[in-house]
């Protein structure tokens, strides 16, 4: 069992829509699996403007996340090719 709960933003959830099947299933795999295993051993911290928010790679994709630990959840808000993923839409 793991120790985080996962919530995923709506624009995540649209992002993963709109990937390719075989990265949708790697990433929601690694989401429900070792991310909430070990969210700040799997993510690096960000720097401002992001500052708080971790980013993990899986492939050729990047999954941003933010651990709350008062409540134990792993809110995962966006996820991107690597290339796009910092890049105001």
């Amino acid at each position: 069992m793991s120790a985080y709960a996962l919530q995923t933003a709506p624009a995540a959830e649209r992002s993963l829509q709109r990937l390719p099947e075989s990265a949708a299933a790697a990433i929601v795999e690694f989401m429900t699996g070792a991310l909430l295993a070990e969210p700040h051993r799997l993510g690096k911290p960000l720097h401002a403007p992001y500052l708080g928010w971790r980013a993990a790679r899986r492939g050729a994709y990047r999954v941003v996340y933010r651990v709350n630990e008062q409540v134990g959840v792993v809110l995962v808000t966006k996820i991107d090719h690597r290339a796009d993923i910092y890049r105001p839409r």
